[in-house]
């Protein structure tokens, strides 16, 4: 991530621009998991400064759980109307 994030703030963020912040976001059938990643010489970030507000991990971790249910929902329901 580390890799995107210096690439990102080489080639794209602005000087008035806020520090870059990267969010990984995985998901399978067992496992999900959901991590933030900035660089380490970035030691203050401030959430106000992005949003008002900057989900926890755990949080983004039960969205991706709460929008994977929905679309396997979406897909079983398409499944039966096609039979």
């Amino acid at each position: 991530m580390d890799f995107y994030v210096r690439y990102f703030d080489d080639k794209m963020k602005l000087a008035e621009d806020n520090p870059t912040i990267g969010i990984i976001l995985c998901a399978d059938k067992n496992d999900t998991k959901a991590k933030y990643s900035v660089l380490v010489d970035k030691e203050n970030l401030f959430a106000s400064k992005y949003k008002l507000y900057l989900p926890t991990e755990e949080e983004l971790k039960q969205e991706l759980d709460r929008e994977r249910d929905l679309i396997e929902r979406h897909q079983l329901l398409e499944g039966e109307g096609n039979e």
